[in-house]
């Protein structure tokens, strides 16, 4: 739980004195005047008119497409994002900086102390809490930049595809923003880090008073925010690249111009423009024939390394692979098929760790993943979804009840028909009324049961017929 603590919205804070009486050293006013600036720093950055006009924008969007843009997927992103500004709000980072401030020696304070040979500074406990709350909120900041940078994918993507374009242009100008915002608050805490741990190594030497004892603060924040987000704590990031290549765009430009302006003059009305269109056709055939050769083979290496894997382990490495790979293709189809094969592995890849014999199992798997790949044809019994198969169910339920129902009604209509009427006169013979129903029940029975027969037989068959089935 101690390798937790920046991670929580409300970090304990320690029971112990706020400040305590140091020897002061030519490099104590220094770091303590580093440490008034950063953290200035960070406080006006956070608390900045813009910063807050931002976030305002944010809110009204939000509440104005709650209910028409619910289910969209750049509206979520934006939920993503109000979701770290407001635990960015709840831990209340200023307020504890404020804090700090304040039991910081002033400038004055600073020269007696020189004089004096003591000065009062921030303990070592106060100085570690500070330094958790300074942790969680850079984290904050990355996973705030990410999401920034998510939902302005997916804003950018509506306006390709032509979806409201003025609401994503808003979005986008916001999100823009904000991510430059939120990027100078983590440079800025990235900054006031550095500056907490020299204070704190000096406050440590003079007057130990560990506050953490189970967990060691980092080096410094790129060490803590890893690889993937260290190049947000540059000064210019990219700056070097932008400068290097400035000179090249400049010749390109030049180049095109000048290419259009021989193309302008040699052009004639009469020109055949005929080989031109048949070279730019050739061209695109070309390319289309490359990319389609790369994805054969890239789909057969897949292939020979399922057919070669011996354990599912092996498998769901290669699968996660190829997703990647058609996520960056844009085969969607197939990216779908092979995240539902993924997750069929990593069942089936517990059941193999726990020692279960899945050999079976592996060839069938093996079977599916390679239709996945290269969906052709019926798909295998084992990938039909539940609703495929219970529409499959519906429609057997469906066809049998409708046969049935045309069989009884054909029966019905030939049972039904018509009796002759007996009229009795004075000269007929008296017949017993057993003998006249066996009769009749008898001459029924012989009279229906051919026609039940042929229909039956033949108009069943020509009924289901007529009607395609």
């Amino acid at each position: 739980m101690a390798a937790e603590l920046w991670n929580r919205v409300h970090v304990p804070f320690p029971s112990a004195v706020s400040t305590v009486r140091i020897p002061a050293t030519p490099s104590t006013d220094p770091n303590v005047q580093a440490l008034l600036e950063q953290s200035e720093k960070v406080l006006r950055l956070i608390r900045c008119e813009s910063l807050q006009t931002e976030i305002r924008v944010l809110y009204e969007l939000l509440y104005n497409l709650n209910n028409s843009l619910r289910g969209n997927k750049t509206f979520k992103g934006l939920k993503q994002v109000e979701q770290c500004i407001n635990r960015l709000k709840t831990m209340k980072l200023d307020v504890a900086l404020q804090e700090l401030a304040e039991v910081c020696p002033s400038q004055i304070e600073r020269k007696v102390a020189l004089k004096c040979g003591e000065c009062d500074v921030p303990s070592q406990p106060m100085l570690e809490w500070t330094c958790l709350k300074v942790l969680g909120a850079g984290q904050l900041m990355s996973c705030t930049l990410r999401r920034c940078s998510m939902a302005f994918v997916l804003s950018k993507r509506q306006m390709k595809w032509e979806e409201f374009v003025i609401l994503n242009v808003v979005i986008t100008s916001m999100l823009s923003r904000l991510w430059v915002i939120f990027r100078g608050v983590l440079v800025s805490l990235s900054s006031l880090y550095e500056t907490l741990l020299v204070l704190l190594r000096d406050v440590a030497q003079a007057q130990p008073m560990p506050f953490l004892t189970e967990y060691s603060l980092p080096a410094d924040m790129a060490h803590f925010l890893g690889p993937s987000c260290a190049f947000l704590l540059s000064r210019h990031p990219g700056a070097k690249q932008i400068r290097m290549k400035k000179s090249s765009v400049e010749v390109k430009v030049e180049k095109i111009e000048d290419f259009g302006v021989a193309i302008e003059r040699d052009l004639v009305n009469d020109t055949d423009m005929k080989p031109f269109f048949r070279i730019l056709r050739n061209f695109k055939e070309g390319n289309t024939l490359q990319e389609k050769t790369r994805k054969d083979e890239r789909k057969l290496g897949f292939k020979t390394q399922v057919r070669k894997a011996a354990t599912f382990t092996l498998i769901a490495s290669h699968i996660e692979e190829m997703i990647e790979w058609c996520r960056s293709q844009r085969m969607e189809k197939e990216k779908r098929l092979l995240s539902f094969m993924h997750l069929k592995c990593q069942k089936m890849e517990r059941l193999e760790a726990a020692g279960y014999n899945v050999q079976k199992k592996l060839r069938t798997f093996r079977r599916d993943t390679l239709w996945a790949s290269s969906p052709r044809g019926p798909p295998p019994k084992t990938l039909c979804s539940f609703a495929l198969m219970r529409r499959w169910t519906y429609q057997k339920t469906l066809f049998r009840s409708l046969r049935s129902r045309f069989r009884s009604s054909a029966v019905r209509t030939v049972t039904k028909k018509k009796q002759p009427r007996t009229q009795r006169n004075g000269t007929d013979l008296a017949v017993s009324p057993l003998s006249e129903d066996k009769r009749q029940s008898r001459t029924t029975n012989a009279t229906t049961q051919p026609l039940l027969d042929s229909c039956r037989t033949d108009d069943i068959d020509d009924i289901f017929s007529s009607i395609g089935l």
